[in-house]
């Protein structure tokens, strides 16, 4: 029988199942776990963002970390999102609340390679993952651990102040995944009953106080009699007590201050470096001291101190220095408008992701998790201009119909201002439908949408397409918003045009490369065939692996599996020029085949070598000849008899010379044999050792699965988590009774 041979549905992920370690810290027992089984199953036991509350706070603490979070794959497996959080400021959890899986970040490497990464300074951070070091460029160790059990359900991270070692123990590594596996048994006790919010959920850390007096006003007694001021701060930045010195120091009355976060309630504090100093205290655990004016001429010296339950502030006049200029303090510089560091910081991994982004979809994902969230944003809709209409190429937060209705418009149309704002290449606000209604009557009442901001795309001073982002209520924008997503449409459309580039050439390639494989393979009696082609993981560009089977006669049949150099459009037609030739040849001699191969390349005279593997099978007398052109040996299993690797010998490359023998290896195929011929993408896997990969593959072999089946297994043993990087054709093959 016969299979598609070009089943291109994704390798579905592998679900390793990991032991437990006994007595590794970090794990409990059972009866010990929150969610446990008397717990979960319970009409009145915890809900399930408090049992990942309890989870997380229980690895937090376990392991002495500042703070931490969990992240959980959704449905579809393609995001990550951040469901608790704690001992991190607010807005930066936020940020980072989502991010596709295939994410260059601790999370998201430890959630696709099931393994712990440990980062442990910030220099190991600009090093190994420049985009978060980007977005978060304090002084911290970290670490994430896969959240794995019977299924993948997530990353487990967590951090430590600057002050933590930077290294991490073997032990270490082990207590963090088998954190990782307590969480994952959380989920799982409690899978039926877990409903989670979209936003994530900040957990308190209290920390328990060291020191006790006889009253409750002697603390705040003592600190009022000190000529300086103390501000206390939580980890959101929130001032929760504050002496009358401080707010003397300040400006302030008490009552204007408590609750407040001082850059908010202080104008002169409204300064990106000084939110920068918080988020530094806060992050790092570390002490950080600066100096700010207070106007007209008062520069108040300010120390943080911070701890795992919030920040300890002291304010006191500076004294002056030698070598102060005379006469009122002035600043340096006006403060720069009052923009959130975040948001700065966040704009800065934007800018950074946007230069890594491959395709068209891509762009679409970045602008939907990252950047709507970064903007306050919840809809939006990316539009290329094509031949004069502005084709919808994504969108987030809308409804179908809606997008249907829209798709394709004409760039001058008057029914939305995205033409407009495209043809005069000026960004276009709308902070109500009032605002949007005297240009462009019907356009609010499209997608019922309060809020919009049109950025055209222009690159090179070509129109590329229209960003629109949306808002579910009034929004308005401020100078400091219009600036920053003018300069942010300028990024999107560079991308944008790359994007559509690159696909289109993808395109082409994947099509001339398809084109060239069969589509289905011939059926002969006795003998069952299945056979696999997967192109490598995002961002490579077309390959040259192909495999055949050709039907000679009623008994006989050809299989042919081989891998051209290189991954361009060259190395694909090259592919189809080699398959022309074996087919011209084929019920040859094995040697024969390739040797006549081999002199088409030299006619041809490429610039590219060929590995290629040709195998004749007779099946009326149970046997095969096969003869090796510098390609892998297959995989063969006889019944009765252990698995393995067929050698056979080896000869030279095609395109490397003519009149070079081919040595020819014949075996018996009784019936029941498996036989798999693949390319090296299936068993060279980084970081593995290339015989027991094989020996791997083969002990499948014997495990009596159909072939079909089987074919996807020897793809998941080799990569689990579906993310080859180089391309994998495989061919199986199975003697049965004739």
């Amino acid at each position: 029988m016969s299979t598609d041979p070009r089943g291109l549905t994704p390798v579905r992920a592998g679900e390793p199942s990991h032991a437990d370690e006994p007595g590794g810290a970090g794990e409990l027992s059972r009866a010990d776990e929150p969610g446990g089984a008397e717990r979960a199953g319970g009409a009145d036991g915890p809900s399930g963002i408090e049992l990942l509350e309890e989870a997380l706070t229980v690895a937090v603490r376990r392991t002495g970390a500042s703070g931490g979070g969990i992240y959980l794959v959704d449905e579809a497996g393609r995001l990550l999102g951040l469901k608790v959080a704690c001992g991190l400021p607010g807005d930066a959890a936020v940020a980072w609340r989502q991010m596709p899986v295939t994410t260059s970040a601790p999370v998201g490497d430890a959630f696709r390679e099931d393994r712990v990464v440990w980062v442990g300074s910030q220099e190991e951070m600009a090093l190994s993952y420049p985009q978060t070091a980007a977005a978060l460029p304090y002084r911290f160790a970290s670490a994430a651990a896969p959240i794995t059990g019977r299924r993948r359900w997530g990353a487990l991270f967590l951090i430590w102040p600057a002050s933590h070692s930077g290294r991490a123990s073997p032990r270490e590594r082990g207590n963090f995944a088998a954190l990782g596996r307590r969480v994952a048994r959380v989920l799982e006790e409690a899978d039926r009953k877990l409903v989670l919010p979209d936003e994530p959920h900040m957990i308190p850390m209290d920390g328990a106080p060291d020191s006790f007096s006889l009253s409750a006003h002697a603390p705040a007694d003592l600190v009022e009699r000190l000529p300086e001021g103390f501000v206390a701060l939580d980890l959101e930045g929130r001032i929760t007590f504050l002496t009358g010195r401080a707010a003397s120091l300040l400006g302030r009355h008490v009552s204007q201050l408590l609750g407040t976060r001082p850059w908010q309630s202080l104008p002169w504090m409204d300064q990106v470096l000084v939110e920068d100093h918080y988020r530094t205290a806060v992050i790092s655990r570390e002490s950080v001291g600066f100096t700010v004016l207070r106007p007209p001429d008062t520069w108040l010296d300010i120390e943080l101190h911070p701890d795992s339950s919030g920040i300890s502030v002291r304010v006191k006049p500076r004294l002056p220095q030698l070598g102060d200029p005379p006469g009122p303090a002035v600043p340096a510089a006006a403060p720069p408008p009052g923009a959130s560091v975040g948001r700065l910081y966040q704009l800065v991994h934007l800018a950074a992701a946007l230069t890594d982004v491959i395709g068209v979809q891509d762009v679409v994902d970045l602008i939907a998790v990252q950047i709507l969230p970064a903007f306050g944003a919840d809809g939006m809709v990316l539009s290329a201009a094509d031949a004069g209409r502005l084709k919808i190429v994504g969108h987030h937060g809308y409804d179908p119909r809606t997008i249907e209705r829209l798709d394709g418009l004409p760039v001058g149309t008057s029914l939305t201002p995205a033409g407009r704002a495209l043809i005069s290449g000026n960004p276009l606000f709308f902070a109500d439908p009032g605002e949007l209604v005297r240009d462009y009557p019907a356009a609010p009442r499209i997608s019922g949408k309060q809020a919009w901001a049109f950025l055209p795309l222009i690159s090179d001073a070509r129109p590329v397409g229209c960003c629109i982002l949306t808002y579910a209520r009034p929004h308005t924008f401020t100078a400091e918003d219009r600036a920053v997503l003018t300069s942010l449409g300028g990024l999107l459309a560079q991308a944008l045009d790359r994007a559509r580039l690159y696909d289109a050439k993808q395109a082409l390639a994947h099509t001339l490369q398809q084109a060239l494989l069969p589509r289905s393979l011939p059926a002969l009696d006795g003998l069952e065939v299945a056979a696999r082609y997967l192109p490598a993981g995002h961002g490579m560009d077309v390959g040259g692996d192909f495999y055949d089977l050709i039907r000679l006669d009623r008994t006989t049949a050809a299989a042919v599996i081989g891998d051209v150099q290189g991954h361009n459009m060259a190395a694909a037609a090259l592919m189809g020029q080699v398959r022309t030739a074996v087919h011209a040849t084929a019920g040859a001699r094995p040697d024969e085949v390739l040797a006549r191969t081999n002199r088409v390349l030299a006619d041809l005279e490429p610039d590219l070598l060929v590995s290629c593997l040709y195998a004749h099978i007779d099946l009326a007398r149970r046997r095969m000849s096969l003869a090796s052109a510098g390609h892998l040996p297959p995989l063969l299993h006889r019944p009765g008899r252990r698995p393995g690797v067929l050698e056979i010998d080896p000869g030279p490359l095609l395109g490397i010379g003519v009149d070079l023998p081919y040595p020819i290896t014949t075996v018996p195929m009784p019936p029941g044999t498996t036989l798999a011929l693949y390319t090296d993408g299936l068993v060279e896997v980084p970081g593995t050792d290339l015989d027991r990969m094989t020996s791997g593959l083969a002990r499948l072999l014997a495990g009596g699965s159909r072939l079909d089946r089987l074919v996807d297994k020897l793809i998941r043993h080799s990569w689990p988590h579906g993310l080859p990087t180089d391309d994998i054709a495989v061919l199986l093959l199975k003697t049965g009774e004739a």
